[in-house]
């Protein structure tokens, strides 16, 4: 049983139901906006994923969570965030795959991704309006705002020899512990009410799987990520590894990422982080921010601490 399975599974009946709400609503939110409209954001939402961030809101509200319309509202919100992000993410790659598929801008152009990228952000913040929460708007608001501060920061940061550890933690939290963190809190407003403690643990698990996902970039393998080994590299993203990796070995530090250009030039880097150690060190310090993460955790019931520990631990069992 994958980890996702398992804590869809141990927080009981109620949340196979709200995930089959969460996908009835996404499908039809799109519809009304023009053909090729509906076609790539249908794309989008029906290429899927863990629906981790939902999931999240879901468990953070409680367990068993509360089946009302506002928890399920703000689940849709969060995925659609999420959605929207890595369509513009693809937008400013040029990237050809999103999780082994066509990516909306290999068949649509830039036009018509950006423009499905900004429906899907609209429709979230209409879903949270829907709800009447100020607080939960709020929320979501700010992780979007770090979310395009943190694809600015990558930006900025393309080929450069000179990124530290520090810097590229921030951009791991702003392009995804932010909205992690948003999960938790959109739960929790519904909920809980643990919403600055629920939101902390969020963040931390989030860069954590920041920093496990960059390493599989690095080992990959393909089947399993939907992209080539080395994606990063051929992007000009240094993440943790190659940050890692340049410490240790001299040939990494002296190599230049804008002389890295095809997949067997960004494979042979791969091999060589691979055999620095940096890519056990990655996963160690996203060890360390997952064990940071549950130690926030605020007092809940047991059966729900239990559900969301499991979460925590799912992020990293998924790279193992």
């Amino acid at each position: 049983m994958s980890a996702v399975n398992a804590v869809r599974e141990a927080g009981g009946a109620g949340v196979p139901r709200l995930m089959e709400r969460l996908e009835e609503r996404m499908a039809a939110i799109t519809s009304g906006y023009g053909p090729e409209l509906v076609r790539h954001a249908g794309d989008t939402i029906a290429a899927g994923g863990k629906r981790l961030r939902p999931l999240l809101v879901f468990l953070a509200a409680g367990v068993p969570p509360p089946e009302t319309d506002g928890l399920v509202r703000a689940a849709v919100a969060v995925e659609l965030v999420h959605s929207a992000s890595l369509v513009h993410d693809d937008v400013l790659d040029g990237a050809a795959l999103r999780r082994g598929r066509p990516s909306v801008v290999a068949t649509g152009g830039r036009d018509q991704a950006t423009a499905t990228g900004d429906l899907l952000f609209a429709r979230a913040f209409a879903e949270l309006a829907g709800g009447g929460s100020g607080r939960a708007v709020g929320s979501l608001s700010r992780a979007s705002t770090a979310l395009a501060r943190g694809e600015l920061m990558q930006r900025a940061d393309a080929w450069s020899p000179d990124v530290t550890v520090a810097r590229y933690l921030e951009r791991c939290r702003l392009k995804t512990g932010v909205l992690f963190r948003a999960a938790c809190e959109l739960g929790s407003i519904e909920g809980s009410g643990a919403v600055d403690a629920l939101g902390s643990f969020g963040e931390r698990i989030g860069i954590a799987f920041q920093i496990l996902d960059d390493v599989l970039d690095v080992t990959g393998p393909p089947e399993r990520t939907g992209k080539p080994r080395g994606t990063d590299l051929l992007d000009g993203t240094a993440t943790l590894p190659l940050i890692l990796a340049r410490e240790r070995d001299p040939e990494v530090a002296a190599l230049d990422l804008g002389g890295v250009r095809t997949p067997a030039q960004a494979l042979d880097v791969c091999e060589r982080l691979a055999t620095s150690g940096a890519l056990q060190a990655a996963r160690e310090r996203a060890l360390e921010l997952v064990a940071e993460g549950k130690s926030m955790l605020p007092s809940l019931p047991r059966r729900q601490l239990d559900v969301l520990e499991l979460v925590a631990d799912g992020v990293v069992e998924r790279y193992s």
